[in-house]
């Protein structure tokens, strides 16, 4: 499925992305487990910290390209048939590009109009 050479830049973004992932994965449960029992509105208040903002909208980018890039290898793996290999890599990228925009969406709302 995958176009030749492809597959070099396949295998090191997915390695760039779980590198990248450490230490957003850890901010993120610091944030998470740090706000256990908060308020609603202490949470936007950290949110709308500008640092917080943009840490939490690269976490959920790179571990949501992981994520995609993960699927893709395995539907390439396990999927046979060419016709529902293509409509499971669309799918596939369109609940990726719909989570990253549920995510996005309520980053910028608690930034800007919570």
């Amino acid at each position: 499925m995958r176009p030749d050479k492809s597959g070099t830049r396949h295998f090191w973004q997915q390695r760039a992305t779980a590198v990248a992932n450490v230490p957003l994965v850890l901010f993120l449960l610091w944030f998470i487990i740090s706000h256990l029992g908060a308020a609603r509105a202490d949470v936007v208040a950290s949110v709308q910290n500008p640092i917080t903002a943009i840490l939490l909208t690269l976490s959920f980018a790179s571990i949501l390209w992981h994520m995609r890039l993960g699927m893709e290898m395995v539907l390439e793996d396990y999927v046979q048939d060419e016709r529902m290999l293509r409509t499971c890599l669309l799918l596939n990228t369109l609940f990726t590009a719909a989570m990253a925009l549920a995510a996005l969406y309520a980053i910028l709302k608690m930034v800007f109009g919570a």
